[in-house]
């Protein structure tokens, strides 16, 4: 059996929560999987990858994202806006503007510049849907997925009522029949889905949002078809206070009550954002054993807050971090991504500190999250979110490694090396990235990609958007 051998790392960061460092500092890797960590000698046969100057992490998860958005970073009319004007004025705007190729192209991008920050496994809360659509968004997904080797995940959004969004296009919005839609998760859980635990495809029943899309009694129905199919289950929640003030007001319930009342809770569930909850709507996700995409700078970026991950994983929840779309997150990459995760969890708790007056020291954020636990939501988190068996660098695990080689000087000068692709931030080389065994990035370059003509096609399918969306 053919093996490759990475050889002198300087550092191996896990992704698990008891031994966050390896003492080792060589991986093997044998058909796909981890076979060995430590001080190893080269097999005869065997390539070998120099890991000198090189911290080797799990290959990220990313848990949340919309890859259609792309194309769409920096839009004007919605760069300073919140959370419902910047809907209106931006991914509803251009809902009707992508066609098949526009749509590949920003695919093609987004994934491109997630596996360039080491990214392994994308989900994608893909609710580009409408009746009589012209392309099939999700085989074109799976395919992008399928060319650069990453696991892929489709979360297949959708709604059968809309938002009253009334500035957008309206045929782009409108809602598709439920019968149809559950119709089409089936024909996609049939074509895709892989229930192995490292699957390189899945597919995930989601609602573009529980409290808006869909009626109480198709949320209940979507989420019974989805755990016969053996899928599980993810929309957005509670991202900004209009969720709970619509959800009193509509259910008179909290958001997450009324999910638990449509069966829309529970192990095989994970909520993107929940930046704004209740007391008890924390206890109820920790004790259901639901989880969490955390996505905090798009969260910041709409001026949505920053959730509270730390009392979260106390009480239970699973924790991940996602990207969530460009359109509301212009670096879209898990390297930037798990940067601002550790710094404002810090500023979150520095912010909710309070003068002392009795002599004693004033107490900030500093420790509220370590790097370590930032690889790991990043990592092993994202893997246990998404049901899958990866995101950990021990023998026998799947193969997703990325080796970072800091030799820019942002990463100049630091003590502990390990720690610089989320303590610097900024967009390490990569050495080498693995997925499920296979070298996909080597060197800093994705075999057959050039980065200056996808440059050139981002540039004038922008032209082309601008004009039909108007």
């Amino acid at each position: 059996m053919s093996t490759l051998l990475i050889k002198g790392c300087t550092a191996i960061l896990t992704g698990n929560r008891e031994t966050p460092r390896s003492t080792g500092t060589d991986i093997r890797v044998a058909d796909g999987r981890i076979a060995a960590i430590g001080t190893l000698t080269p097999n005869a046969d065997e390539r070998v990858i120099d890991a000198r100057d090189c911290v080797a992490y799990p290959g990220w998860v990313n848990t949340h994202h919309h890859l259609f958005q792309s194309l769409l970073k920096g839009e004007p009319q919605g760069l300073n806006q919140s959370l419902s004007a910047w809907l209106a004025s931006t991914p509803y705007r251009f809902r009707g503007a992508f066609d098949a190729e526009t749509f590949r192209l920003a695919a093609r991008i987004g994934l491109v510049e997630l596996v360039r920050s080491g990214c392994t496994t994308v989900a994608d809360h893909h609710y580009l849907y409408w009746p009589g659509m012209p392309f099939d968004g999700a085989a074109i997904l799976f395919e992008e997925a399928q060319a650069l080797g990453v696991r892929f995940v489709l979360c297949r959004g959708g709604a059968t009522q809309t938002r009253g969004l009334e500035s957008a296009l309206p045929t782009a919005l409108r809602p598709e029949r439920f019968d149809d839609w559950m119709q089409d998760v089936e024909r996609l859980a049939g074509q895709f889905h892989q229930p192995q635990a490292d699957a390189m495809r899945r597919v995930v029943m989601a609602p573009t949002t529980t409290l808006h899309s869909t009626t109480a009694q198709e949320l209940r129905e979507s989420a019974r078809l989805a755990r016969a199919l053996g899928l599980r289950l993810h929309s957005h929640l509670s991202e900004t206070v209009d969720y709970l003030d619509a959800s009193r007001a509509k259910f008179g319930m909290t958001p997450l009550q009324f999910c638990a009342e449509q069966d829309w809770i529970g192990d095989d569930v994970w909520f993107a954002h929940l930046v704004k909850l209740q007391p008890e709507e924390i206890a109820l996700l920790g004790a259901s054993g639901s989880g969490i995409a955390h996505c905090p700078q798009s969260n910041a970026r709409l001026g949505s807050g920053i959730a509270d991950i730390v009392a979260l994983e106390q009480a239970g929840v699973k924790i991940s971090i996602g990207v969530d779309g460009a359109a509301s997150n212009e670096a879209a990459d898990m390297q930037s991504e798990t940067h601002a995760a550790w710094q404002l969890q810090r500023a979150r708790k520095g912010m909710l500190a309070r003068p002392r007056y009795d002599g004693g020291t004033f107490e900030g954020g500093g420790d509220a999250a370590t790097i370590e636990d930032v690889i790991r939501w990043g990592t092993s988190g994202g893997a246990a979110v998404l049901g899958l068996d990866t995101g950990e660098l021990r023998p026998g695990m799947p193969a997703d490694i990325a080796l970072y080689q800091l030799d820019d000087p942002r990463y100049f000068g630091l003590h502990d090396v390990a720690i610089g692709p989320v303590a610097c931030g900024g967009r390490a080389t990569l050495k080498a990235l693995l997925c499920q065994g296979k070298v996909i990035v080597e060197n800093d370059v994705i075999a057959g990609l050039d980065l200056r003509e996808l440059g050139a096609q981002a540039a004038e399918a922008v032209k082309r958007l601008q004009q039909r969306a108007g």
